[in-house]
């Protein structure tokens, strides 16, 4: 039987704050890597659902998606997946003291436009300082956009 082809569905956070944007520096089979906080959908969840939930994961701060800032397909250079990335604008609350962050996340920090730029060589992917980018350009679609019904 042939295998079907079907996208990885990913979400990202991007929150800005007096000029910086919270990113996370990850452990990756390529070595430290900056990202967006994000990830996978899981089964039966929303795509605002994992927003919240990969952000408050991977920096310990509460995560309110209020916009769509970009729906994205990324297939990987070297390899057969294609990333269907789903990028939420949103505002988040004060990091949980003693929260502890997912697995491979070294910390969560926050960046300057510039200083992403600076370190564009590690991004986890291209789609970080483009999803950067297109909030700076004021790329806010309402999350109406999005219809969930769950199952």
């Amino acid at each position: 039987m042939e295998r079907v082809w079907k996208p990885n569905v990913t979400v990202a956070s991007v929150i800005e704050r007096d000029g910086r944007f919270l990113v996370v520096e990850e452990e990756t089979a390529d070595g430290l890597r900056f990202n967006q906080p994000a990830g996978h959908l899981e089964a039966g969840e929303s795509l605002l659902e994992a927003a919240a939930r990969e952000t408050l994961e991977e920096t310990a701060h509460r995560f309110v998606p209020e916009y769509v800032v970009g729906i994205y397909q990324w297939p990987v250079p070297r390899g057969e997946i294609t990333y269907l990335r789903f990028t939420f604008g949103g505002t988040v609350g004060a990091q949980e003291a003693g929260r502890e962050l997912d697995a491979g996340i070294v910390r969560a920090l926050w960046l300057t436009r510039d200083e992403l730029l600076d370190c564009r060589a590690r991004h986890r992917n291209p789609l970080v300082l483009q999803c950067v980018d297109d909030w700076i350009a004021g790329r806010r679609y309402a999350l109406d956009l999005i219809r969930h019904y769950p199952g």
